[in-house]
């Protein structure tokens, strides 16, 4: 069985008016285009409405294989809360919007021997302890820091789209 790590967990909160579908659209796009995430789903989508307003839970998992050995695992998690319909003046004409709660949290995992190719005896297992401690300590150290830098860069472009759409 693969053994994940998680390597990075950090979440963005954002309370104010932005359009929804333009920020899940630009979200998408960005994983997709600057990690080159090869599978990509959305695991969960959940509304509830609550008045005017409604709750929104997204949950999305992408990856990438690296080598035959490692995986790069991206989840996104998207909690919008009293998110409602607004009206704003843009250019000097009214556009419909939507105003809320939003938190984007992002977890990174470092997945290894995703193909499950050391697993089969005590013996192999063995190995692959000592394969990852000693043999390819600074290619596991490497693509712990990728997934921490791409990480981290999703959720500061998250951070400056949701600041600079808020401000127009």
């Amino acid at each position: 069985m693969a053994e994940e790590e998680q390597v990075f967990k950090s979440r963005v909160r954002y309370v104010g008016v932005v359009l929804f579908k333009d920020f899940y659209a630009f979200c998408y796009n960005w994983l997709r285009d600057e990690t080159n995430l090869t599978t990509f789903s959305e695991d969960k989508y959940s509304e509830k409405l609550v008045g005017d307003a409604k709750n929104i839970d997204i949950d999305w998992t992408g990856t990438r294989d690296i080598t035959d050995y490692f995986r790069i695992k991206i989840k996104v998690r998207f909690v919008i809360k009293a998110m409602s319909q607004v009206k704003i003046k843009k250019g000097g004409a009214e556009v419909d919007s939507n105003k809320g709660d939003i938190e984007v949290q992002v977890t990174g995992i470092l997945v290894k021997d995703w193909q499950s190719k050391f697993e089969m005896s005590a013996f192999k297992k063995f190995l692959r302890a000592f394969y990852e401690k000693y043999i390819i300590l600074a290619t596991v150290k490497e693509f712990r820091g990728r997934i921490v830098m791409d990480c981290d860069e999703f959720l500061t472009q998250a951070k400056a789209y949701l600041d600079l759409e808020g401000k127009k």
